[in-house]
């Protein structure tokens, strides 16, 4: 037997009562008008949150971005003036060098006092060290892996420093620190050889642009001895430079901020303990010889260190906390920074081929710094300038046409 309430018809639904388009939209959406609302308004805030946090995080990477150019140029140009200044006194080029690189064994301590200052778990020296040692495999860092990875790059960061000394007894410090550019186009040349890099055409002209720069500076004093022997220093200072950061991409790859500094104080210690006998050995011959360490310019030679040192750890911090080309721009700005300040002191005169040599350097260097989508990336926007100037067109023309239509109707002729 059937029960009677199952006779009776089943209640309506409160949308069979409403308009077709609101019963459909209750039905779609049981939590109500209401609350859609205010889902849709949450949505909308949070999206606007997150635009603000990339506008923001943009912003500071563009402040620091400043911050670190007028910082590396600025320690760069201090460096090289140092040097000079340094240069009326005393010139022992090689115990500059080696006394500078022994001042990078700071670098990781400075290092690990930035973690502890603003990392939210804090770790003990010796576990971060170790964590950073992955930089030479997995096993860390071992005794043969300290000679085998160390010894080759060790060399070359003294060669570099070194023979960038040289250079600055025989030319200004704004001939130096414009041939040292070349090392950009140098790096590409190398990536393309060794690292079958990808070709491309705009730093094959970077390249030539930096060697016909190197050719007008020596041009520029008439080829004498002291300024080609200067250039010959400065390109090979250069050219060092470029080897070491190429063999560092192919055997190390790359490395974090902890990791890099980790590297450059064992290059430190390296230099302490392997490298500390050939200053030795260049005092009792005489080549570079003082007559007692009280009459060495101890202010000159911590300032150039403190300056070199504060460099390499700008450039690395850089890397991290802002983009890396404006590391580069950083660099290629010492350029007139030194010129600046060689003006001032009026230990160079301009004349039209130098400034001709440096300013096609420059622009050489900032060929380099273009990345390697840039055509992908130029005719991208080329094409949207085109797309928005057809879209503009058309608009006009619908504007203009919807105009004479108003105006025949107005004058009671009928448009075909």
């Amino acid at each position: 037997m059937r029960s009677p309430l199952s006779r009776l018809a089943p209640l309506p639904s409160p949308s069979m009562f409403l308009p077709k388009s609101q019963g459909s939209a209750l039905a779609r959406d049981p939590a109500g008008p209401e609350e859609t609302a205010h889902s849709e308004n949450g949505s909308q805030e949070n999206r606007i949150k997150a635009r603000c946090q990339s506008c923001t995080s943009m912003l500071l990477k563009a402040v620091w971005g400043l911050l670190i150019i007028l910082s590396v140029s600025s320690s760069w140009v201090g460096t090289t003036q140092i040097v000079k200044i340094t240069y009326k006194n005393f010139y022992c080029p090689f115990f500059m060098t080696w006394f500078s690189t022994n001042w990078n064994i700071m670098f990781f301590p400075v290092y690990y006092s930035g973690h502890l200052a603003t990392a939210q778990e804090k770790q003990s020296p010796m576990k971060k060290f170790r964590e950073c040692s992955r930089i030479f495999g997995e096993d860390g860092l071992t005794l043969k892996l300290f000679l085998k990875r160390t010894a080759p790059f060790s060399i070359l960061w003294t060669l570099t420093n070194y023979l960038y000394l040289l250079a600055l007894k025989k030319l200004t410090a704004t001939d130096v620190s414009a041939l040292f550019c070349c090392n950009k186009a140098f790096v590409f040349l190398l990536s393309w050889i060794v690292l079958k890099d990808r070709f491309m055409g705009v730093r094959i002209v970077a390249a030539i642009m930096a060697i016909t720069g190197i050719v007008m500076m020596a041009y520029a004093d008439n080829f004498r001895a002291d300024s080609i022997l200067g250039v010959a220093f400065a390109v090979g200072s250069a050219s060092t430079s470029a080897l070491y950061k190429v063999l560092f991409k192919m055997f190390l790859g790359s490395a974090n901020f902890g990791e890099a500094a980790h590297f450059v104080s064992t290059l430190g210690f390296f230099n302490l303990i392997f490298i500390s006998f050939t200053p030795v050995i260049l005092y009792f011959t005489k080549v570079e010889h003082w007559s007692s360490f009280a009459a060495l310019p101890w202010g000159c030679l911590c300032g150039m260190a403190g300056l070199w040192l504060a460099f390499n750890i700008l450039v690395n911090v850089g890397v991290v906390l802002t983009y890396p080309i404006l590391i580069s721009i950083g660099t290629v700005l010492s350029v007139p920074g030194n010129a600046a300040v060689d003006l001032l002191k009026q230990e160079v005169i301009f004349n039209v081929v130098r400034l001709a040599a440096t300013i096609i350097i420059c622009i050489g260097f900032l060929l380099m710094l273009l990345p390697e989508e840039w055509d992908e990336i130029t005719l991208r926007f080329i094409n949207s300038l085109k797309e928005k100037k057809s879209e503009e067109h058309v608009d006009d023309i619908t504007d203009s046409s919807v105009h004479l239509r108003s105006r025949s109707r107005a004058n009671g002729t009928v448009s075909i």
